[in-house]
């Protein structure tokens, strides 16, 4: 997406981040919360450097 979250959890879970990505935009779509968990790695992010 816009801020590198997918790809630095993909690192991290040994996943592909099209997979990451698709599961935040279901969340987005059908619970509403991908935009909170996406914020909120995105800061885990910014602070593990």
């Amino acid at each position: 997406m816009i801020l590198g979250v997918s790809e630095w959890l993909s690192g991290k879970l040994d996943v592909k981040a099209k997979y990451i990505r698709i599961i935040f935009v279901l969340s987005v779509l059908f619970a509403g919360v991908g935009i909170g968990i996406y914020l909120i790695l995105w800061i885990v992010k910014l602070l593990s450097k």
